[in-house]
């Protein structure tokens, strides 16, 4: 299947499953500190009800974590499972991990973070973390803001109900990508409108 095929019937299961928008994008976090653990503790969570309001709290809790800075330091002298009350060491793991490629690369602030990510070396730098793949980095546009498709379970799943199975990661980012412009939408927005649409079906 060619991505403009699979472009083409996302966009047609879109018209019928999610009516015709406006479908803003998703706003995402000012504070360092949640852009972090969003993208380090998100994968198979329930975001609502389970991540949502610990990354509230930690904002609340540590107003000084939103920098990069801020949240490292944070993190060198507090447990951040315990922060995150969750115990899932491989996730803080991936915290620290991205915490620390972004401090090696003097990105402190969400504007920066956002500026950096046009670049592949920035994308290759957080890819180096274990834990953060390619949907990951994607992720990461989207919670500093950045209109782009993040490719998870249930953009997968959307997907497979269109038809466009089968795919890659790539094949099936840029299939969403092409599906937007089809429908006149943002890619970011089309991208939170599916996963909106998928999560809520599911719980």
């Amino acid at each position: 299947m060619t991505t403009r095929h699979a472009a083409q019937q996302l966009a047609a299961h879109a018209r019928t499953a999610l009516g015709d928008g406006p479908f803003p994008p998703p706003r995402g976090w000012t504070h360092m500190g949640a852009v972090i653990c969003d993208a380090s503790f998100h994968a198979r969570r329930k975001y609502r009800s389970t991540l949502l309001p610990r990354l509230e709290r930690l904002q609340e809790a540590w107003p000084d974590a939103a920098t990069v800075r801020g949240f490292r330091a944070r993190i060198v002298g507090e447990d951040l499972a315990v922060a995150m009350d969750f115990n899932a060491p491989r996730r803080v793991a991936t915290a620290h991990g991205i915490t620390d490629v972004l401090a090696a690369n003097s990105i402190d602030t969400r504007a920066q973070l956002h500026a950096w990510l046009d670049h592949q070396a920035g994308r290759t730098a957080l890819r180096t973390v274990k834990g953060v793949g390619p949907k990951t980095v994607d992720y990461i546009g989207i919670l500093v803001g950045r209109s782009q498709v993040a490719v998870d379970v249930h953009l997968r799943a959307f997907a497979a109900e269109a038809g466009a199975s089968g795919l890659s990661y790539a094949q099936l980012k840029a299939a969403y990508e092409e599906a937007a412009v089809l429908l006149g939408h943002e890619p970011g927005g089309f991208e939170h409108a599916v996963w909106r649409h998928k999560s809520t079906a599911v719980r």
